[in-house]
């Protein structure tokens, strides 16, 4: 009898997992379906407002439930953008309060082009607009702090987005930064022997992990002729694809990370705009061991204040 009690129970917990599985699976599916159809008029409206691809398509993503959302679909409304001055057509739906009014469009593009005139018209948003196109976390910590919404971890639900579907590849094939002056051509020269001069990196250690520290402009191949090292090993040690939008002061470790952090760190304080790979690499951590040593998801999102185990 215990025999097939414990037949049944394993039966019912693999079909669980199943579920659940499936359940991420339809639902990174679905996240995909609408990066591909949306991402192109992302980058349209980043050329046309400067306001990075990557955030407009994650708070398309979050806004909309990745254009499941009742407004999406039945306002083309993919920004949850409220009533306000709006003299077009409207919807009524209760979101923080009781039938609240919101903005109806007929296309999603429509939708897409008010959010831009949204944040580029409102002073309040002024500031955005002076912060590095590429620079995605700042964008959406501004975000917040300007009260585009309530949520307190809106920052970094957009920051988990973006680095999960790395959407901040579009803002680096937006093409709208401008374009290098080209020096007038110099009187052709002497051939001489051609000589390759790498300077050398400042190598230190970190936790007893080998470590350079980014800069401007800064992406793993560069660091890696400049290390002496593979491109693909960095790529690898650090758990981020080749096209990683290096900033400056990140940490680059030029070998592979730990399962958990050395003494005396035993846990860590989630502060604003943290993700699971920032921390990770904040304590040279390897993001699967931190996600397993916190018994988390994959889908779990850290949370200002939230309390995380690192060994």
């Amino acid at each position: 009898m215990r025999l097939i009690c414990k037949t049944i129970s394993l039966i019912f917990m693999m079909t669980i997992t199943d579920c659940l599985y499936a359940e991420s699976q339809n639902t990174s599916l679905t996240y995909q379906k609408y990066i591909n159809t949306y991402s192109s008029l992302a980058v349209k409206k980043q050329k046309e407002f400067g306001i990075p691809a990557s955030i407009t398509l994650a708070q398309g993503l979050l806004e909309s439930g990745a254009g499941q959302s009742m407004l999406a679909k039945n306002a083309n409304n993919h920004f949850g953008i409220k009533c306000h001055d709006w003299r077009g057509a409207t919807i009524y739906h209760s979101d923080n309060k009781e039938k609240e009014c919101f903005r109806k469009y007929v296309h999603a593009e429509e939708s897409y082009s008010d959010h831009s005139r949204f944040l580029k018209e409102r002073p309040h948003y002024a500031e955005l607009f002076k912060l590095n196109i590429r620079d995605y976390k700042s964008w959406a910590k501004g975000l917040q702090k300007c009260g585009y919404a309530t949520d307190k971890t809106y920052a970094d639900k957009l920051i988990k987005l973006i680095e999960t579907y790395e959407l901040y590849r579009f803002d680096l094939s937006a093409g709208n930064e401008k374009a290098p002056v080209k020096k007038p051509a110099s009187p052709p020269k002497k051939k001489e022997p051609s000589k390759t001069l790498i300077r050398r990196r400042l190598i230190q250690t970190m936790y007893g992990i080998l470590c350079v520290y980014a800069e401007n402009n800064d992406t793993f191949y560069k660091i890696a002729a400049e290390t002496n090292t593979k491109a693909e090993n960095l790529i690898s040690f650090n758990e981020a694809p080749g096209d990683y939008p290096l900033q400056r002061g990140d940490i680059v470790y030029l070998d592979k990370k730990k399962k958990k952090a050395g003494k005396p760190y035993y846990d860590h304080v989630v502060k604003k705009g943290e993700s699971m790979h920032s921390i990770s690499q904040k304590y040279g951590i390897q993001v699967k061991s931190l996600y397993k040593l916190n018994k988390k998801k994959e889908n779990y999102i850290p949370i200002e204040g939230d309390v995380l185990k690192l060994r």
